[in-house]
This record gives structure tokens, sequence and C-alpha cells, in this order.
């Protein structure tokens, strides 16, 4: 097998552009707000920085490490293990903004839920590079390959978080589907959620609200429909080029936390269409190494990894533009890169780190 002297340069490059522009754009979505509550408009800067330094670091020790070291029981099961555990643990810990979601640390908190999206691809590589030829195994096969996501879906839905939930559904279904799953079972598997999602959204007040806002958000516009119709004003209000970096208006406590999930509404307005643009088509670069990489790679556990990394980047990108763009209901989940989040930095770096090793064996 023929092997790369070094990483694909494509997609390193893109990981860092977009980790210094979200840099820029958490300082200024947040420098209003953070001076208002902390005294000091660099405080979510100076912390995104920190994990982005944290999480960099990271990516350039998971690129220099074999990626076959990872293909082992004890550590497939073992990382299995821990995510279970600390998705368990946040129950026993106090709320934060009415949610189970957080573990904390001296300063710092950690989002469990980020960790399950790695130890599901990692698990489902080691778990099918065997088994592509029995894939209509549902007993031996299919059946054990879905029970873990099965067991993460359920516990992130009780913190609450359906975003995530939905996001390790699909990370799973696409490397399923490259694993050689036909769509007829992929189609059984949706038409089996239907009636849960029914359940988890229409029998959940504030879940039902964000239904209704998406549909007709003018119907309450102080109301359901706030949130969205503000995501809309600001990019609406950016134009072509914009109103200017930190010029912005909608971030002065109109939008909800304009420096995570609507952060994609501030680069609207203050960078425009062609800020948009930009950072829309650096995600498509980023998915397209990802699929070259895995297209590319012989080897299977390779490939499903470059397949499940890649994917979990750009659905998570995907459902977060079309939230603030008015496409799809609010959910709580971020742009990965951009939005203001330690763990979630920390842990997509990590994770793309691994995938830039895999381009080294790439053909």
């Amino acid at each position: 097998m023929a092997k790369r002297i070094s990483v694909d340069r494509w997609l390193f490059i893109v990981t860092l552009l977009l980790v210094f522009v979200g840099l820029v754009m958490v300082f200024s979505a947040s420098a209003v707000m953070a001076k208002e509550r902390y005294g000091s408009g660099y405080f979510f800067l100076l912390r995104q920085l920190g994990w982005a330094a944290a999480g960099i670091i990271a990516m350039v020790v998971a690129m220099k490490v074999d990626y076959s070291r990872f293909k082992h029981p004890a550590v497939v099961y073992s990382l299995l293990g821990v995510t279970t555990l600390m998705l368990m643990s946040v129950f026993l810990l106090g709320r934060a903004h009415n949610t189970h979601r957080w573990i904390h640390f001296g300063g710092f908190s950690f989002q469990p839920s980020e960790m399950a999206k790695p130890a599901l691809i990692l698990f489902l590589a080691f778990f099918l590079e065997s088994r592509t030829k029995t894939m209509d195994d549902w007993r031996n096969t299919l059946l054990p390959s879905i029970v873990p996501t099965l067991v993460f879906i359920g516990l992130i839905v009780f913190q609450p978080d359906l975003g995530t939930a939905i996001a390790c559904a699909a990370i799973t279904a696409c490397v399923l589907f490259v694993a050689g799953l036909e769509l007829k079972y992929l189609g059984y598997a949706f038409a089996a959620s239907i009636l849960p999602l029914y359940l988890l959204i229409f029998h959940v007040a504030y879940r039902r609200d964000r239904i209704l806002a998406f549909l007709n958000p003018y119907s309450d516009p102080q109301g359901r429909g706030f949130h969205i119709i503000q995501s809309l004003i600001a990019v609406s209000t950016g134009g072509v080029t914009g109103v200017g970096l930190m010029e912005g208006k909608q971030k002065l406590f109109y939008l909800p936390e304009p420096h995570t999930d609507f952060i994609f509404s501030v680069i609207s307005e203050e960078l425009g269409l062609v800020g948009a643009i930009i950072i829309v088509v650096l995600f498509a670069i980023f998915l397209w190494r990802g699929i070259r990489t895995a297209m590319r790679t012989q080897d299977m556990f390779g490939r499903f990894l470059a397949v499940g990394i890649t994917s979990m980047v750009v659905v998570q990108a995907f459902i977060n533009i079309s939230v603030v763009l008015g496409l799809m209901p609010t959910k709580g989940i971020p742009l990965p890169f951009i939005s203001y989040g330690g763990s979630s930095l920390f842990v997509t770096l990590a994770c793309v780190g691994v995938l830039l090793n895999v381009t080294k064996h790439a053909e």
C-alpha cells in the first residue's frame, strides 16, 4: 500500500482556518455580553483559546499515532464503558440550565455526550471491519452494532439533548451505509423511530413550541418565534458584505447564545453572504477531503473511522446552519470548530487528528 509522506494538507489547513475563524467570531459575538456578565470582554475568548490550544496539541499527537493502535478490544470497550459511566454520572450531579449535560471540575465543565460520538465511531469501525459481508445478518452483525448507539441515545435523550442524540443516530447510519447496509434497513430504522420522535417532540412542551416556531415564527414573535426571527434578521441585515466585524447589533442581547448555537447568525450579519459562503465552502472542502480519504483507504477500519469522523463534523455543521437559516427546528447543536464550547472543540480536534493520521495511509 502506498503511503503519503505527510498528512492531507487541505484537511489540516481547513481545520486550522475554521478554528481561527471560530476564535475571532467567539470574541466578536461574546465581548459585550462577557463584559456585562463577568467584567471582562475577553472572558469567553480566553477560555476558548485555552481549549483550542489543548485541542490542537491533541490533534497533532493523534496525527502521529498510527490509527491502527486504536484497533484493540481493550481500547474500544474501555472507551465505551467510560463514556457510558460519564453519561450516567451526570444524572447524579446538579442541573445546569435545567439539564443534566455537564460535569464540572474547577472552573471548567465537560459535556460527556461529546465523547459519545467518537466512542461510537471507534466501536463501529472496530466491530464492522470484518463483517462487511454479513451486514444483513441482523442477529450477529446488525443488532450488536447498534446496541451501543441505542444505549447512548437513550441516556442523551434523558439529559435531555435530542439534537445530539439525532447526531449520534446520523453518524451511525453513515458508517453502516458505507459498511454495506442496504437502504431498506435504514428505512425500517427511520420508520421505527417515528413514534418515539413524535412522543419526544409533541409531548414535550418546549420541543413542541420549537416545531410551531419553525412552521410559523411570526405567529408568536415575542415568544416561541423570537429566537428564529432574530436569527433571520441578523442574516438578512448582513447583505452581501456584512456590516463589519464587531459591528453586529443582533448579538447585543437579541440573539440567544450568539457565541454558541447562533454564531453563524453573527457571521452572516458581520461578514455577510461572502463570509457565510466562505464558511460553507470550508466545510464542503472538509467533506470532500474526508470522503476522498475514505475512498482511498483500503483498510476497512481506517475507512470507517474516516467516514465516521467526517460525518460527525459535517452533520453537525449542516444541522447548525440549517437551524440558523430557519430550514430546521431549533436544536442545541454547535457549529464545529467555531461555536464556543471547550469539550466540543477539544474532542472534535482530537478526532480530526485521527482522520489526518488515516490520510497518511491512504493511497
